[in-house]
């Protein structure tokens, strides 16, 4: 009994203490601006209250998770992924659409939405599977398992179609891949793929969108046209095959040795991603489209795309340097601003709490990820390690694109802030994510299976 609770004190004693004070710190900035842009249309309690309600449920979680040992997950890797693979494909089947999205599960008094859970799962399916197979990473057949299993998910959120929600998987993957040695030039190959994979079909949508501004609007238009018929992408990809099995045999040629396999892997890559556009240039819908791309030039979708990010910018560039004060954003309270609950929340707390307030913000962020990191790199096992720079990378990537997104400097992709953003779903499963970080922590100076 006495050693039972001295081992559990260690355990406790090893929990991330600056994690979770950044984490509670976050918590009321959150309910400060929910409160605050409720208000305006006589919500600010209920917002508040779900919100609340989220964090609570979540912490619960979070300490059941902390005390769950998080080595077990790596001899369940299976079992996990194929259990987010059952909730990928049952939210399909059983989910209710929102938004032109399926992608909740709707029990009435409560929704959630499975793909935030799953994408935990994939990071502790990756990470065990990575783990076990490190000594295979030069096999082709490795590489080939890493990426069914992500586009295995990928192509199930696309389905619903919710293209923000696999925005993350990609930098996860590469740099878990990086972490255990792959070669560099198979990350290069997976960018490819996936600049491929969405660059084309955007690549239309903002030359169509160029057209309201271009003087030369009938070479635009023929361009457009032949490339919607295909024609301008099959030469254009043609020659680029062609240049990069050329430029092989010539360096062959000048007795510069390079494995037949790395011009095969790469066409590949391109041609696969290119097979792949054509499946997201139906999946997603043109008011996506124009999200993404629209920052590149705001006034191209004045009344459209455009206005959120315009006032965005306007909204906080309102707030200056000490804000305007709680529930006195004119941008906020008077509805200017879309989202602002969700996807913009960043923008009400830089009106209502100006530079300052939006600071410390980002400084807590910061502070957050960093203890990630440190997590991760104290771990006492490489499975846990690759689980924490999983975790830390999936909260960093929504961070910076979220708080770009609302700032003009990145497409608006519908990303969600990380424990600040209003959405029972994102809250929770961001709350377990950390008792996941935490029992990493807790385990760092233990050698037990307990």
């Amino acid at each position: 009994m006495i050693q039972s609770k001295n081992f559990y004190r260690r355990l406790v004693s090893g929990i991330d203490s600056w994690l979770i004070f950044s984490v509670v710190v976050l918590a009321f900035i959150s309910f400060a601006a929910i409160y605050s842009v409720g208000s305006n249309c006589g919500m600010s309690f209920k917002y508040l209250l779900i919100q609340l309600l989220a964090f609570i449920m979540g912490f619960f979680w979070l300490v059941l998770i902390a005390n769950f040992n998080y080595q077990h997950y790596k001899y369940l890797d299976k079992f996990i992924y194929i259990l987010s693979f059952m909730l990928l494909t049952s939210v399909l089947i059983f989910g209710s659409t929102r938004r032109g999205t399926k992608g909740w599960f709707d029990f009435g008094f409560i929704s959630f939405q499975p793909v935030e859970i799953a994408k935990i799962m994939f990071i502790l399916s990756l990470a065990s599977f990575l783990d076990k197979k490190s000594k295979e990473i030069d096999k082709i057949s490795f590489l080939v398992s890493v990426f069914a299993m992500l586009v295995l998910h990928v192509a199930l959120i696309m389905m619903q179609p919710d293209f923000s929600s696999t925005l993350s998987y990609f930098p996860v993957t590469l740099v878990l891949l990086f972490i255990i040695g792959v070669k560099p030039f198979y990350l290069f190959c997976i960018v490819i793929f996936a600049s491929v994979t969405v660059g084309v079909p955007l690549l239309e949508t903002f030359l169509n969108m160029q057209l309201k501004f271009s003087q030369n609007k009938m070479f635009l238009t023929h361009f457009i046209i032949s490339l919607k018929t295909g024609w301008v992408g099959v030469y254009a990809v043609g020659m680029i095959l062609f240049l990069i099995i050329v430029g092989w045999y010539f360096l062959w040629k000048l007795k510069i040795k390079i494995a037949i396999t790395y011009p095969y892997v790469l066409c590949i890559s391109i041609l696969l991603g290119c097979l792949s556009s054509l499946v997201v240039g139906k999946t997603l819908k043109d008011y996506q489209r124009k999200r993404l791309v629209v920052f590149l030039n705001p006034k191209a979708d004045l009344r459209g795309s455009g206005y959120n990010i315009i006032q965005s910018k306007i909204t906080i560039g309102s707030g200056k340097f000490i804000g305007k004060g709680l529930k006195k954003g004119s941008q906020t309270q008077l509805g200017f601003l879309p989202e602002r609950h969700t996807d913009f929340i960043f923008s009400v707390i830089a009106e209502e709490g100006g530079w300052v307030v939006a600071q410390i913000t980002l400084f807590f962020y910061f502070f957050f990820v960093w203890r990630a990191f440190v997590i991760a790199r104290d771990a006492r096992d490489r499975y846990g390690s690759l689980v924490a720079t999983g975790l830390a990378i999936m909260f960093m990537f929504y961070i910076v694109i979220n708080i770009s997104m609302v700032m003009g400097m990145m497409p608006a992709a519908g990303v969600p802030l990380p424990l600040l953003s209003y959405g029972g779903s994102s809250v929770f499963s961001s709350l377990c994510a950390i008792g996941i970080l935490c029992s990493v922590s807790m385990r760092k100076h233990t050698h037990c299976s307990d």
